[in-house]
């Protein structure tokens, strides 16, 4: 019974945002974007497009998004948006980082995009524009793919925080403890793979088409690097999600090693208590600045 009400809700949802959608103007980018993508598919084998395709995507989109954090420390009017203004990026760090970044990128997440091209054949996945999803539908996949992999990320990485294990893998990742966007995937290679497997089950569950492998990889880098920024800009779009933790939640983490582990929501947090250091951090900083007002 439960089940048929809860199938009935969606789909009565369903047809809410359907409907929506069809009262909404035409989007004046999809013609380009259908020819765009048509010429893809004409030019290029579904391995090249499944495997450089993702690269590119990959690449592109995490130094793109990483670009205005860099761009920041250059600008004076954007220090007072930095979380942590007694620690400064250096050029040294940022560099070291970047070094890294690459050596992960290209040995250890590269091998594991060369397997995309198998799993959308054993499982059928589409290429073609025809059964692409509407974008609403897409954007929900992508959001249960964000569900799975905070769930994933929290307890995997609270694991990783353990005092018998911290200083072999996770040590790495805190180097920083001011951390900046490009630090994102700056990582022990076996963190790379504990955590980065929270990004593929999603995938493995929810994938019906390739463009949810971009798009899902598109959304999960705009947040881990938005949480690394170092920077709190209120009027972010990414802080009016419901239950996004954001770069203030992430960078206490990094500034405290204990608490927050979560790298999306709130919530996991929330319920088993790891973030009241966070909190009462919060609240005497509240006081502070009532004080110094």
């Amino acid at each position: 019974m439960a089940t048929n009400e809860s199938v009935s809700i969606f789909s009565s949802a369903s047809l809410a945002v359907e409907y929506l959608d069809s009262l909404l103007p035409e989007n004046p980018l999809q013609e380009p974007f259908k020819n765009a993508w048509n010429y893809m598919l004409n030019n290029y084998t579904k391995f090249q497009i499944a495997t450089w395709g993702s690269l590119i995507v990959h690449e592109a989109i995490y130094f793109l998004f990483c670009l205005p954090g860099f761009l920041f420390q250059f600008i004076p009017y954007m220090k007072k948006y930095k979380i942590q203004k007694d620690k400064p990026e250096t050029l040294e760090n940022q560099w070291k980082c970047f070094k890294v970044l690459l050596f992960n990128h290209f040995c250890i997440q590269l091998p594991l995009i060369c397997g995309t091209y198998y799993f959308t054949e054993y499982f059928n996945i589409p290429y073609d524009w025809e059964r692409m999803p509407r974008w609403y539908l897409l954007l929900a996949r992508c959001l249960g793919c964000a569900v799975i992999e905070d769930t994933w990320h929290y307890f995997l990485h609270r694991l990783l925080h353990h005092k018998r294990i911290y200083k072999y893998i996770h040590k790495v990742h805190h180097e920083f403890q001011a951390p900046f966007g490009m630090e994102a995937e700056y990582a022990h290679p076996l963190e790379t793979l504990i955590l980065g497997t929270g990004f593929f089950i999603g995938i493995v569950l929810l994938c019906d088409h390739v463009i949810l492998l971009w798009a899902w990889v598109t959304i999960r880098l705009m947040e881990t690097i938005d949480v690394h920024s170092g920077y709190y800009i209120p009027l972010n779009p990414l802080n009016f999600i419901p239950f996004y933790a954001g770069s203030r939640h992430h960078d206490f983490h990094h500034m405290n090693f204990i608490g927050n582990y979560a790298s999306t929501f709130t919530w996991w947090d929330r319920i088993f208590g790891t973030d009241s250091q966070y909190h009462a951090y919060n609240e005497k900083r509240k006081k502070l600045e009532k004080k110094t007002e």
